[in-house]
């Protein structure tokens, strides 16, 4: 960073410059379930596209409805949500309004989860979800210049040998898919329950990346990393409670991808001014900062960066670094990331 702006990094800026400085920072997104996108009035509209009956009588209510006291309450209006998306247009329409807000928020990159699962269980074709969401990928790319990679989930609550079966499912699709993660319910589903399956993912070139931390304990952390060997872990949050853990993940420099308004949402933290993020950085982890569910949780990315900041009290220079993570954590080209970093930092060199 330009030596002139050194005296400005940790003043307190006001809060709209702060904001717009957020806003204008480029950087990505790497924790996204795009189902967990689905806004209530998107919802109700594909609802009466595909002529299916709500148990909602209005968007209100549907808000209402969204006050979770732990990750299953979440999951059950989540899948509950996601029954009205049957078509390929669907499917797209979901993805773009994704990256319009995306976009809005300053994000130029985002590698977003998907439940195939979920949509294959209810006779959806995996066919039908992969045409749709590239669709809106590629046209979020040429109209908004947001970049996109697609990483497939097994849902943990179902068994590995159904896991293997999406797998099977993806393999025409391997081309387009960036890796395989784990998502779902945690507690009780250990990333040791699927190693196989995401070993025969790595084996055939996809990343892997794992849950992890979030309700589940330490020793979920150490199986994803020392086990399953992934690329990044989603959340952990609960590696904190092991030093010896904390040590190995900035040792390894294993990304972590954060979700501030996720955890406070789910009862993870008791609110945001005690959140981890700050103690992360300060202890060298390669934290990120993502927005998981952000039509269930509250908030998009932009959002969740300056809800974070004001409560836990992120300084300048923590922000551009929480940027940087987000590139050099992707699944993007190392010329890529160097690009994109060298981005954030001429950002930073010029505000």
């Amino acid at each position: 960073m330009a030596a002139h702006n050194s005296l400005m990094n940790d003043a307190p800026l006001a809060p709209i410059a702060f904001a717009e400085f957020v806003r204008g920072l480029p950087k990505a997104e790497l924790h996204m379930h795009i189902e967990g996108s689905l806004e209530p009035e998107l919802m109700f509209a594909l609802a009466k596209r595909n002529g299916i009956t709500l148990p909602f009588a209005s968007v209100e209510e549907i808000r209402a409805a969204y006050d979770f006291s732990n990750l299953q309450d979440f999951l059950d209006i989540y899948y509950q949500g996601a029954g009205v998306l049957i078509t390929e247009a669907d499917f797209k329409d979901l993805a773009l309004a994704y990256f319009q807000r995306l976009a809005a928020d300053g994000g130029t990159h985002a590698e977003i989860f998907f439940d195939p699962q979920t949509h294959t269980d209810r006779g959806i074709a995996f066919d039908t979800v992969m045409n749709g969401l590239l669709a809106g990928m590629d046209e979020a790319e040429k109209t908004l210049g947001v970049t996109s990679k697609l990483i497939l989930c097994f849902l943990r609550h179902l068994s590995e040998d159904a896991a293997f079966e999406t797998l099977e499912q993806a393999k025409p699709w391997l081309a387009k898919l960036a890796g395989v993660g784990l998502d779902s319910s945690e507690v009780g589903h250990p990333p040791a329950k699927f190693a196989r399956v995401l070993q025969a993912s790595r084996d055939l070139g996809l990343k892997v990346v794992a849950h992890a931390g979030e309700e589940g304990p330490p020793a979920y952390v150490w199986e994803a990393i020392d086990l399953v060997k992934v690329d990044r872990i989603d959340h952990g949050n609960r590696a904190l409670e092991d030093e010896t853990l904390t040590a190995r993940l900035v040792k390894d420099g294993i990304t972590l991808t954060v979700c501030p308004l996720s955890n406070l949402k789910l009862c993870g933290v008791p609110s945001l001014d005690v959140h981890p993020l700050k103690r992360m950085l300060d202890l060298g982890l390669k934290a990120t900062v993502n927005s998981d569910d952000p039509a269930y949780f509250g908030g998009y990315l932009l959002e969740n960066y300056l809800a974070t900041a004001g409560a836990v009290g992120l300084t300048r220079d923590d922000i551009v670094t929480l940027a940087k993570n987000s590139f050099a954590g992707s699944f993007l080209s190392e010329g890529e990331k160097a690009e994109r970093i060298a981005g954030v930092e001429a950002y930073a060199a010029a505000h």
